[in-house]
């Protein structure tokens, strides 16, 4: 396609004070790659439910939304707010925003209203594209436009030309120890050259895929994390078909689209995985076009992997997976369905433009994993912390090991996070809530084993109040669905403290999950 080069040759670039190995040869900027629908044309490219959008209709429509976008004052560098469920709308609302050069910053439709307001009001948005389900949520603070528009009404202007690879592109929200939602902002350059590196690994650059051999790949995911915008983008570049389910994700359904669809590739977190292994539509459905499995969002242990080849045989070896997070674009490691074999357990060797060192141990611990790369984010919006150094080492708050042949093993997390079904949980988050509520005095949140979800939320709260059910209660409409507690451990006596008058948290967490594993106690402190 003319003006958007790839090649496989890398140099090292200055970005301000940070040096990145970067490709010699790269697209430039987001929208630049967009024209790669050109070439697919009529292909289904969307589907969803009994809807589907070619590339060739995304085309259209991404256009006329574009020149919406100019007609209603967005310029380049504006941030546009899309607040939507998967759907071909919110895939067009995202290119739309790219095309004119505006920052997609890429709301999370489980948010509260407090949570929605307390973020948009720290990235000041120029505009919130919304669902008509999601807008009453906004309060009418911002300005809003429709989720979709007619072409009809919309003028023709003329969209922005293209601007420097490294201006504001995306900005894509990660919980942090502090509690917030924490805003990610990505430039094009760290999008692309993510995207880059891994049509480099797979050998899957434009120029290497035959017109004839598009794929259908399930998308089960949201679209609003960096793994949904990196499938977007990958997709448009190779012709992909995307099926997505029409509401929550069902593993009846997911089996069904499997094999209506002859889906070849799938990119899950272990717990829809694990939902559909089990099912017993698996053992009755057609999987045998399923080939190739991505594992993301959550650890995938040897144990899962093993159940995946007996319950897919098809995948084998083909199940992939790997290490990243948002900070960094996504994806900075990346461990093959052979490398699964051979080493269950590991997230893979660095992709090709990722440097990695492992900071120094304590305690007897493994150091912290520090990644500098071209897809790392530029910064947090309105935030004081920056996890990455000025020579550009991004602290990822994991702890790892490299052995000799360069693979990484995550072996623990430095920083407090829980992670529930592929979404990130800041129990600080969870205890600003609790805290919030007139009759607990105290609380700390934590993580438990859950053998569906990988880790679930529970709670020890110091409180008069002996219902976790009306506590529980309470917290809906403050935090998001996933991350309400679902175990409590509830007393009215006051948390021991250390010397320095803090709460003793390792000693409440301890004393709180033996409470949880007593046969007598464990009924009464789960709520569903």
């Amino acid at each position: 396609m003319s003006g958007v080069a790839w090649g496989s040759d890398i140099q090292t670039v200055q970005v301000g004070t940070r040096a990145f190995r970067m490709y010699r040869q790269r697209p430039h900027s987001l929208g630049s790659i967009l024209q790669f629908a050109d070439r697919w044309g009529d292909r289904p490219h969307i589907v969803q439910g009994e809807r589907t959008m070619s590339f060739a209709d995304l085309r259209q429509a991404v256009n006329v939304r574009a020149r919406d976008l100019v007609n209603r004052g967005v310029r380049p560098g504006d941030r546009v707010v899309l607040l939507g469920w998967n759907s071909p709308e919110w895939v067009v609302n995202f290119w739309a925003t790219t095309l004119v050069r505006g920052v997609a910053v890429l709301g999370n439709a489980w948010w509260s209203p407090v949570e929605l307001t307390e973020t948009l009001d720290r990235i000041d948005p120029a505009l919130v594209l919304a669902e008509d389900r999601l807008a009453d949520r906004l309060g009418g603070k911002y300005t809003l436009a429709p989720w979709m528009v007619d072409s009809a009404q919309v003028p023709a202007v003329k969209l922005p030309s293209d601007g420097d690879e490294n201006d504001d592109a995306v900005v894509i929200f990660t919980s942090g120890t502090s509690g917030r939602p924490k805003a990610a902002l990505l430039s094009h350059r760290s999008l692309l050259s993510g995207l880059q590196m891994l049509m480099h690994i797979t050998k899957r650059f434009p120029d290497q895929v035959l017109d004839t051999t598009g794929e259908a790949a399930l998308h089960t995911g949201p679209m609003f994390h960096v793994g949904g915008v990196q499938t977007l983008l990958r997709s448009v570049c190779v012709g992909d078909t995307l099926v997505m389910p029409a509401g929550k994700f069902d593993p009846a359904d997911a089996l069904r689209l499997i094999e209506e669809w002859k889906i070849r590739r799938w990119s899950a977190v272990p717990t829809m995985l694990s939902r559909v292994i089990e099912h017993p539509d698996a053992q009755t459905r057609d999987l045998s076009t399923l080939r190739s499995l991505t594992v993301g969002g959550a650890a995938a242990h040897p144990e899962l992997l093993e159940r995946i080849r007996t319950g897919l045989p098809g995948v084998e070896p083909r199940i992939a997976t790997g290490f990243g997070l948002t900070e960094n674009g996504g994806q900075g490691f990346a461990a093959s369905g052979m490398d699964t074999v051979s080493r269950p357990g590991s997230t893979g060797r660095a992709l090709p433009c990722v440097e990695v060192r492992i900071g120094a141990s304590h305690d007897g611990a493994d150091g912290e994993i520090l990644l500098r790369s071209p897809t790392q984010m530029t910064e947090y919006i309105g935030e004081d912390e920056n996890p990455i150094t000025v020579d550009g080492w991004l602290h990822t708050g994991d702890l790892g090991k490299l052995d000799e042949d360069g693979y990484l093993w995550i072996t623990g997390r430095s920083k407090d996070m829980i992670i529930r079904g592929g979404e990130n949980i800041a129990p600080a988050a969870v205890e600003r809530a609790l805290l919030r509520l007139p009759e607990v005095e105290d609380a700390v949140v934590f993580s438990v084993p859950d053998a569906d979800l990988g880790e679930d939320v529970a709670a020890a709260v110091v409180t008069a109040a002996a219902d976790p059910a009306g506590l529980r209660a309470q917290l809906q409409g403050a935090l998001a669905s996933f991350a309400l507690p679902n175990h409590w451990v509830v007393q009215s006596e006051p948390f021991p403290l250390n010397h320095a008058g803090k709460v003793e948290r390792a000693s409440v967490i301890a004393d709180a999950l033996g409470r949880l594993t007593e046969p007598a106690f464990a009924d009464q402190s789960v709520i569903r």
